[in-house]
């Protein structure tokens, strides 16, 4: 069968009538969500608040996607993304419009402006797994990656236009003005959905239910020992690199002494430095591997921040922010995309909410940590220490590479179906499965080898005990065991098994020595006889 042929260029999702119409909407909604930040930031500074102040509004903003990421993942999977992505909107909007009415009153403290920035980080904690998942509904599958390129696009216009836009309105007309038009993109959005007819999916039995949910997705990222190098990475990378963003008010308004619209001129240099970024990325990719990709943009993230702490003349620095956005895309394009290739469809979403949890988290407390820095040193050292200590991390974690996600992922759907003697209840359990191998001595080291490395993606998949033993009476009669929470996850586990680890149980499988396939058994908890008194 010949392959299916591409889209009409990387833009060939934009010929999708609802993926465009989304597509469009949130470019606006972003640009307005940008607008929005740089009047808060902006009126935090005038409030002659000092550096932890300032760090504080954006610790206010990344502290809620932190905490509630991976929860927003589970409800990604399981609610009707439509409606809540609704609800999101309107909780947005509404924050937009106090803040509004507070700054027209002339009541924006520095306590209301982190309050609500908190509460519109909520929001766009529970909004980001959703628009992630959303997008094989919007387009075909031979559109998919085109179509996740074309968000990022977006984000990054959003990112060149809606600092500057913000800094314009707010010089001209001040903050309640600049927080309208936020509110205006919300409106926006909402026409979008509204107009969005999605399709009812068709319940399935084993849908998944949000705690049980919440646990598998959580069982899967303490097992993936490579979303663990992506996380670690990840984690030093933004906890150092957030210096830059938590003091840039304070940049623009003390070390080079720029208004309200200089700031936003700055900002808007680092989101043109991302789509240059973009449109160099697979340039560079050519040439380097994807550590030496990080490493490169650890480094000129650190000089950036170097640069910016000898105050570089006011009309040099835009084009110092547009080297830090082009290190800042590739960061999070190397970063994001590992994740992306490593992680299998069923757990995608709660998966990268927990690589956005560590994300905000490191954002959260670099924040933090910057800004008590600068009221101790001032901002230049601050800026000077978080550069070295960037630079020095990156050349030390080069020595731990992060994973290639070259592993065939689709499942597999090998595993027969369990043979039972009468249905079981799907909320039954615990379940304890037992595979026997007969293995002969020589081959014995071997196959202990091979059984352990697929212990991860037993517990992957959905186990939460994992072990093998062999019969004291038969020595070459080996057990794996593992168990699993229900009957249910065990009949989800059966769909999860990926490509590459049938792989390696057909490998395991070549050290068996009996006559027959190796036996598989289930047994499920006994279940208490209730006698009358």
């Amino acid at each position: 069968m010949a392959a299916e042929p591409r889209a009409r260029g990387g833009f060939g999702p934009l010929l999708q009538p609802t993926f465009a119409l989304l597509w469009g909407a949130t470019v606006i909604g972003n640009i307005g969500s940008f607008m929005r930040d740089v009047a808060s930031a902006w009126l935090v500074t005038e409030a002659a608040a000092g550096p932890a102040a300032v760090a504080l509004i954006q610790a206010a903003a990344t502290l809620p996607v932190f905490l509630l990421a991976i929860p927003a993942g589970v409800l990604a999977d399981i609610l009707d993304r439509r409606k809540f992505l609704l609800a999101v909107q309107l909780l947005l909007a509404a924050v937009s419009l106090s803040l509004m009415l507070l700054a027209q009153a002339g009541l924006a403290s520095v306590a209301a402006l982190a309050g609500l920035t908190f509460l519109g980080g909520i929001g766009a904690a529970l909004m980001a797994p959703t628009w992630q998942a959303i997008v094989p509904e919007l387009v075909s599958p031979r559109d998919t990656r085109d179509a996740v390129a074309l968000n990022s696009l977006g984000i990054n216009i959003a990112r060149a236009i809606g600092p500057a836009a913000g800094g314009l309105l707010l010089a001209s007309f001040g903050a309640a003005v600049t927080y309208a038009a936020d509110v205006a993109s919300y409106i926006v959005v909402i026409a979008a959905l509204l107009l969005w007819r999605r399709a009812k999916r068709a319940e399935d039995p084993l849908d998944e239910r949000f705690a049980g949910a919440f646990r598998a997705g959580l069982r899967y990222a303490r097992a993936s020992r490579e979303l663990h190098v992506v996380l670690l990475r990840a984690a030093l990378f933004f906890l150092l690199a957030s210096a830059v963003w938590a003091l840039l008010p304070l940049v623009a308004r003390q070390l080079l002494g720029g208004d309200a619209s200089y700031y936003g001129l700055l900002l808007g240099a680092v989101g043109a430095g991302a789509i240059l970024g973009a449109m160099v990325l697979p340039w560079l990719r050519a040439r380097l591997d994807i550590g030496g990709v990080l490493l490169a943009s650890a480094l000129l993230t650190a000089a950036v921040m170097a640069l910016l702490a000898f105050a570089p003349p006011r009309a040099l620095a835009p084009a110092v922010l547009v080297l830090l956005g082009m290190a800042w895309i590739a960061a999070l394009t190397g970063l994001n995309g590992t994740a992306q290739a490593i992680l299998p469809n069923w757990v995608r979403g709660r998966a990268l909410a927990v690589y956005l949890t560590v994300f905000n988290g490191a954002m959260t407390a670099g924040s933090l940590l910057w800004g008590a820095v600068a009221e101790a040193l001032g901002v230049p050292w601050t800026l000077w220490v978080a550069a070295l200590a960037l630079a020095a991390s990156a050349l030390v974690l080069r020595r731990i590479p992060l994973p290639r996600g070259e592993a065939d992922l689709t499942p597999s759907n090998h595993w027969p179906e369990p043979l039972l003697a009468a249905p079981v209840a799907q909320d039954r359990g615990p379940v304890l499965v037992l595979i026997e191998y007969r293995v002969a001595p020589a081959a014995r080291g071997a196959f202990l080898a091979a059984i352990h490395r697929l212990s991860a993606a037993r517990r992957r998949d959905g186990a939460y005990g994992w072990g093998v033993a062999e019969d004291a009476a038969d020595p070459a009669l080996m057990v794996e065991w593992f168990m699993v929470e229900s009957w249910a996850e065990h009949l989800r586990q059966h769909r999860r098994v990926a490509r590459a680890d049938a792989d390696l149980q057909a490998e395991l499988h070549r050290f068996h020595t009996g006559p027959e396939a190796p036996r598989v058994r289930h047994f499920l908890a006994s279940q208490s006889i209730l006698r009358p008194g």
